[in-house]
């Protein structure tokens, strides 16, 4: 069979933080820490490639724009290489990428309902940067998340859950930072979700693996982004 990818919700555009954050990039750019940062405003959901009726289990990917894929052609985000990884691995999954430029954590959490009525196996989920490149409060951030896990494990049953970690910018200080920092690792452990230490490893603050907006990851760096996710996806398939 071959393989399919949808994606729904790409889309989006720096707007009007473009600026702020390019000096971010410039002054600060060992951090790209805004993880993808992922800036812009969603657009209407949008099919990569049809897929004909089947009965795969699904891998739903919930994220930003480092999950969309901002900038990109359909096939080089991350969701799309981890779905070329599921095939040649011979592993019946299908993909859906719901990433979402611009979102926060709240954003993820209002339209998770309508994104489970399809028959998810496995949930990541990548937010909070924007949260963060926003100053806003971590414990909100982790009540958001708390509850985008909280509604998997009630509509889902027995689902594998993967959790993306993000880091902050230094800006808003070293408290802060280390208060966002830690909503990740205690989530997964308390939720028993697989965690991505740092979805970016590698690719942060890299010149060659990122756009011209210093945040967005390019093809290359989605390569790199898709090997992390690779990592921690691949034991909870079978």
């Amino acid at each position: 069979m071959s393989a399919s990818l949808v994606s729904i919700g790409i889309g989006g555009s720096l707007g009007s933080l473009v600026s702020p954050v390019r000096i971010i990039a410039r002054n600060a750019l060992p951090l790209v820490a805004a993880a993808g940062l992922a800036c812009g405003r969603g657009t209407e959901p949008r099919t990569v490639a049809s897929a004909s009726p089947d009965d795969r289990p699904v891998i739903l990917f919930v994220g930003t724009s480092l999950t969309a894929g901002y900038g990109l052609d359909p096939a080089e985000p991350f969701p799309a290489l981890i779905q070329a990884k599921l095939d040649a691995a011979g592993l019946r999954y299908r993909v859906v990428n719901a990433g979402l430029s611009g979102e926060t954590s709240a954003g993820a959490r209002r339209r998770l309902d309508w994104l489970l009525k399809q028959p998810v196996a496995v949930l990541v989920v990548e937010t909070g940067a924007n949260d963060g490149l926003r100053g806003q409060d971590p414990e909100a951030t982790r009540a958001n998340i708390q509850a985008i896990l909280d509604r998997a494990k009630e509509q889902v049953p027995s689902p594998r859950l993967v959790l993306g970690a993000m880091e902050a910018l230094p800006n808003y200080g070293e408290d802060y930072r280390r208060r966002f920092r830690a909503i990740y690792p205690e989530l997964a452990k308390a939720n028993r979700a697989a965690l991505i230490p740092f979805l970016l490893e590698g690719v942060a603050g890299v010149p060659s693996l990122n756009q011209a907006d210093g945040i967005h990851p390019t093809a290359e760096g989605h390569r790199r982004l898709a090997a992390t996710v690779w990592k921690t996806l691949r034991p909870l398939l079978s």
